[in-house]
């Protein structure tokens, strides 16, 4: 699930390669809001693998698809108000998910923030955290925190309230780390 067109380029070509089967998830933001130069050669993003968009120390946090742009807005809040530096990674896939790359970050701050757009009920994120618990349960310093949608239906006009938008990750990110002190 791509988070622009370049990671759409990318993971696309990646996926009309793959020997295995490939659902592909794209965003309709992205026709929208994403202005974003796109590389005119020919290359593949690794299905499977993780991306850390931005390097932190204080806290992770997790999404995937056209949320990133909130994460990023989210990340940007809490280094310009809290002096709270977020590691922010895009997972890019689904299944498989990168594992790894997770698990090290979250070794490394102790924190971790789950965000994503379906209902926090049955979303990808209780996979994220639950395979998270296991891997890093030593080493988290504060209780998980996944910032979802709602467990209701809801119609379009009302998607700018249903979907989680900067400052409810905001405070996820300030929870997260208070609780930990």
């Amino acid at each position: 699930m791509p988070r622009g067109p370049r990671a759409a380029k990318g993971l696309l070509l990646a996926s009309i390669r793959s020997k295995d089967p490939v659902v592909f998830l794209e965003p309709k933001a992205l026709y929208r809001a994403s202005v974003e130069e796109v590389p005119v050669d020919d290359y593949e993003l690794e299905l499977g693998k993780a991306e850390v968009m931005r390097p932190g120390t204080d806290v992770t946090v997790l999404g995937w698809g056209g949320h990133l742009r909130v994460l990023e807005e989210a990340c940007d809040l809490a280094e310009k108000q809290e002096g709270i530096s977020c590691e922010l990674i895009d997972l890019q896939t689904i299944v498989p998910w990168d594992v790894d790359c997770v698990a090290n970050s979250v070794r490394k701050t102790g924190k971790l923030v789950v965000s994503h757009e379906a209902p926090v009920s049955s979303g990808f994120g209780a996979e994220v955290v639950a395979k998270l618990q296991e891997e890093c349960f030593y080493s988290l310093e504060a209780p998980i925190q996944r910032v979802c949608g709602y467990d209701t239906p809801f119609p379009l006009v009302f998607e700018k309230h249903y979907i989680p938008d900067k400052l409810k990750n905001f405070e996820a990110i300030k929870r997260v780390f208070a609780d930990s002190i």
